[in-house]
């Protein structure tokens, strides 16, 4: 006999949301049942992906199908309360980052799910790039010696097009909010149990410094770990970079480094390198179908029945970092 696949609701279905949905229907791992959106248009194209989806009204109706697992693509001022709503009605979350618009609210998402002992994974994909899967090895096997210095980039040549995003209360912060999370989360994913130790940043808003309600759209921030490693992160939108985008996660040890870095300005193709010295060693090119890797990890692992995995505290641990970058920013 077959067995059944997760009924999975998806909770906004704009292009991210559209993309996630299409990637996991594709694996074959859940069945794609609900689809909600407050655009009629929106709608429309998420049901062309999954033409036997229900379209809902609000998550309390998706819910009420007695769905296993729901994919929240909403603006970020939603993600904690809807997750934790899902969570406390038994159902298994993948939420686009951020999970919270702080540590505060993060931890309470990440409680509710151990509460719960559900599934709760955050679309964090840049993980899941064919390069960083294989500069990971080597900061964690050693090949690269002791790390002490990780230098992080994301220069988007574009701002966001929605409004939410630059309004504070509903996206929690600008640029460090929306691309710097991605820097962190690699930063820590590979220095596991590692907390801030302190902080030296500048936030900028049209070159100024930047106000108090305000977002900011250039960022320059000195992270010092309890662990001993330095992380220098920078992330903008806007910047006059001279290309779409400029992204680089790159790693220096005692006996070699290893770097991501994108391709002519290029938001999807990247290559990764290990560095000996002077040489270099090509480790990933182009093409790598990346975007809907975590998405599908977390539907495969759904299927298979995974629940609570303590793992999730590494959000928190995240967004402490972004918290501190704002603090100390602020000042």
């Amino acid at each position: 006999m077959t067995e059944r696949k997760p009924r999975v609701g998806f909770l906004g279905t704009g292009w991210i949301g559209r993309h996630r949905m299409a990637a996991m229907v594709a694996s074959g791992a859940v069945d794609a049942v609900a689809v909600g959106d407050p655009s009629p248009e929106m709608v429309a194209e998420a049901t062309g992906v999954a033409p036997e989806a229900v379209a809902c009204a609000s998550l309390a109706e998706m819910l009420a199908l007695g769905l296993d697992g729901v994919v929240i693509a909403t603006p970020s001022a939603l993600h904690a309360a809807q997750s934790i709503a899902a969570l406390e009605a038994g159902v298994a979350v993948f939420c686009q980052k951020p999970l919270g618009r702080d540590a505060a609210e993060t931890a309470a998402v990440v409680e509710a799910a151990r509460r719960a002992d559900r599934l709760l994974g955050v679309d964090l994909s840049y993980r899941h790039t064919a390069g960083m899967r294989a500069i990971a090895p080597l900061v964690q096997g050693g090949a690269l010696g002791r790390v002490f210095a990780i230098d992080l980039t994301f220069h988007n040549a574009y701002g966001p097009d929605k409004p939410w995003f630059y309004d504070r209360a509903q996206s929690g912060g600008g640029c460090v909010m929306d691309l710097g999370i991605h820097l962190a989360d690699l930063a820590l994913w590979l220095n596991p149990g590692a907390e801030v130790a302190g902080v030296d940043a500048a936030l900028y808003a049209a070159g100024g410094p930047v106000g108090a309600e305000a977002v900011e759209d250039y960022a320059a921030a000195s992270v010092r770990l309890d662990n001993g490693v330095t992380v220098r992160l920078a992330c903008s939108w806007r910047l006059h970079a001279g290309q779409d985008a400029v992204i680089e996660a790159a790693f220096y040890g005692t006996e070699g480094g290893a770097a991501l870095r994108n391709v002519a300005g290029s938001f999807y193709d990247f290559t990764a390198e290990h560095f000996r010295g002077t040489a270099r060693e090509t480790l990933a090119v182009p093409p790598d179908d990346w975007g809907g890797r975590a998405a599908v990890d977390w539907a495969t692992r759904l299927a298979g029945g995974a629940r609570f995995d303590a793992g999730a505290g590494e959000h928190v641990a995240t967004a402490r970092v972004l918290d501190a970058i704002y603090a100390a920013g602020r000042k």
